[in-house]
Formats: C-alpha cells, structure tokens, sequence
C-alpha cells in the first residue's frame, strides 16, 4: 500500500495486547499523531514489533478518520512469555548433567528481559541476566550479566589430551544503542576472573596444572537485521560482529589478547511451508599456541554429531545450512522436519591459513532433524537432530536442544 505525501496520520492505536504495554509500543514505533502517513514507516514498526519476544504476530489496518487524516491500528498476538527451562544431558565424562533455568522475556510488559539458571555438569554453576533493550528510549537500553561457570574441558597437545577443572566468575555490564530500524550495537565491559585445575590426562612442564586470572574485557557487537517474521517462517538477510579485547590485570607476563567473529545468517521462505536456513561465521583471534584456544569444535555450538569440544583453535570458519519443512500445522502446534549439512574448519593454535585446507582439520556433518514447536510461547521450540560425519575419524550422534539450531 503506497500513500499520498499529503496524507497524515490522526491516531495510532494498538489493539490485541494484554501484558504487552501500549505506551511501551507506541515509544518504539515511529508512527506519531500528525505525521505523514508513510507505509514504510508502518511497515518497519510491524517488522520492529514481531522481533520481540512478547509477540507472535503483528500486522496493521488503516481507516480514514476525517479531510486527510488517518487512524493507524496496530494489531498484535502475545506470546507467553515467562519461560522454565530444563535440559538433561550426558557430560564428557558419562556423568548426568543438567540445567535447570527460568525466564521473564516480557518484564513489565516493556520487552525486558530477567533471569537465570542452575546447572549442574559435574561442578555447580549459575548466571543471572537483565537485559532491557528501550529502558532509556527507542534507541537507548542497558545490559546486566553475572555468571559463576565451572566446566570440566578438555584441552589438546601434543597429540594427548588433559581434563581440566575450568571456573569462570564474571560481571559485565552492557550499553545498547539502535541506530535505526536494521543498525543496533553493544559496547561493554566486563571484569572476571579464569581458575584452571587439572584433574586428569597427559600433561607437560611447559603447560600449568594450577593457574588463577584477573582478567578484563572490552566488548564490541555490531548487528544489522532486517529479518521478517511470520510465526515458524523467517526471510532476510542478518549480519553480527563481536569483536573483544581480554587483558589481564595484575603484573602477569601474559600476552594480551583479541578475539572477533561476524555470523553472516540468510533466510528464504520457499513456497506456503518450507525455510532455508544458512549460517556462515567466520573467527579469528591472536594465534597463541595454547591448549585454550578459543574456537571449539563442539556438537552444541557448529557441527552437530562431532561431539562435545573435540578440538580447539584459533580460527574458524563454519557453515550450517539447513532445509525446514512444515509437516504439520494444527492450532498452536507445529511440527517441522529439516534437513542440514554442517561444516567447517579450523586454523591450528600457533598454525598458519594453510591449516583451514588440511583433511584433519575440515568436518562434514550432514544430518535430519525434528522441531516440536508452540506458536505462542516465546522461543518454545524442543529440537533433536542426528549428526553423521563423512570426514576421516568423525563421530555421530544426537544433539537436544531448546530453540532453533541457529
């Protein structure tokens, strides 16, 4: 729908919310009483509006008020959206893991976002988070994050392999600004402090058993997004580039060190029920030749079926691509099948650009999958996917989860 230059808007009205607040929606939206009337304008608020985790859909009327004015209704479905979370899962060691979670998505009806979780994973660990994207204005918000992780990782050398007993203790605070309807970004700081221990495996002088950091970072994120949503189905293109600097505090000799990854994500709708779905990421840090480099390869993050952190490095470049396809559709429930590929590569902690092309490095995972879905409740999504690796000495395996892979 195309309007004239002449013609201004009257009112704006949201209809359909309950939890979500109309003053919270109007602040957002760039139709204002007096304005032109602007379709695209319109159109990018509906865009806005379906992102939040308080809605499911949204869509927009417009009736002739009176000479040239128009009232502008916005329409909206809720999401449910105070969200429990449990995972069950089998840890590196075969022991029984889980992570118990709760979720306020919608805080106040203002799309802010409170909570945390418990995990138990042979050690206790637990985060808190807030995170409220307009607390200032339509373009200014703030981010709260405390975490307490204890992991037992594995590291590589020499061939061999050690477990570690790996604690993460931080505070991060984070400042958000939305530039416009497709630009935001984060910048932010954060104090913590790393505690490795060794517990088992192969070691070697040069490597610590007991070593304790205070370490500070300083965060970077940068997002377009012009992704569309309509209930399961997603098109568009999005861009996200994280870039960090770690330094460690104190009189430590340790090197400084920098980390940055850009997802390159595409979406395309084919037909009434099927979704293309690709993810492209593309990391580097600084090429330390250390066991705890940052780039893992590890089922839950990139190639699903390879296994949990089964090797690490200090680059990376990862394509997950992905064909969802609607097999039942009834009410509030959908069912959808997919089909993917998994792959990637990885640079060699200390090595060369050389290391992305070597067989050892490269893995191929292609696989299916099912998604158990629930239209209105934000992000209610249980997946369960099956792996099988068609490069030399991979695994396969199943990989649960909440929410889509990517």
């Amino acid at each position: 729908m195309c309007f004239s230059q002449e013609n201004l808007v009257f009112s704006l009205e949201v209809q359909g919310n309950k939890k979500l607040k109309t003053a919270f929606v109007k602040k957002i939206a760039r139709v204002k009483a007096n304005h032109v009337l602007d379709s695209t304008i319109i159109e990018n608020d509906i865009k806005r509006i379906k992102r939040l985790p308080g809605v499911s859909h949204a869509y927009y009327q417009v009736f002739k008020s009176h000479e040239n004015f128009y009232k502008v209704f916005y329409n909206i479905e809720e999401n449910f959206t105070i969200i429990p979370s449990v995972n069950v899962y089998t840890s590196n060691n075969n022991e029984f893991a889980y992570r118990l979670g709760l979720y306020e998505f919608n805080l106040l009806g203002r799309n802010i976002t409170f909570g945390g979780f418990y995990q138990k994973d042979v050690y206790s660990s637990y985060a808190i988070n807030f995170r409220a994207p307009y607390l200032f204005s339509r373009k200014l918000g703030l981010a709260l994050n405390f975490q307490d992780l204890t992991t037992q990782e594995p590291i590589f050398f020499n061939n061999t392999t050690a477990d570690y007993r790996y604690q993460n203790r931080s505070k991060e605070i984070l400042g958000l600004y939305e530039f416009n309807f497709k630009h935001r970004m984060e910048l932010g700081f954060s104090l913590f402090t790393e505690d490795y221990k060794y517990k088992s495996g192969a070691t070697n002088a040069s490597i610590p058993q007991s070593l304790i950091l205070d370490k500070h970072l300083i965060k970077a994120i940068y997002e377009h997004n012009n992704l569309d949503y309509n209930y399961q189905y997603v098109s568009g293109f999005r861009s996200v580039f994280n870039g960090q600097y770690v330094g460690v505090n104190g009189t430590s000799k340790l090197p400084e060190f920098v980390i940055a990854w850009n997802d390159f994500i595409y979406f395309k709708q084919i037909a009434t029920k099927g979704n293309w779905a690709n993810r492209l990421r593309v990391g580097f840090s600084s090429n330390i030749n250390s066991p705890f480099s940052p780039f893992a390869v590890d089922n839950n993050l990139n190639i699903r079926g390879a296994g949990n952190t089964i090797d690490r490095g200090t680059g990376a470049i990862v394509l997950n691509s992905e064909y969802r396809h609607t097999l039942l559709e009834k009410g509030w429930f959908v069912l959808q099948g997919n089909a993917f590929v998994d792959a990637g590569s990885w640079r060699n902690p200390g090595g060369k650009l050389a290391d992305f092309t070597k067989a050892s490095n490269i893995r191929i995972n292609p696989g299916l999958g099912l998604r158990f879905m629930h239209k209105s409740i934000f992000n209610a999504i249980f997946r369960i996917d099956y792996g099988i690796g068609i490069t030399k000495n991979d695994a396969k395996g199943f990989v649960f989860g909440i929410g889509q892979y990517f």
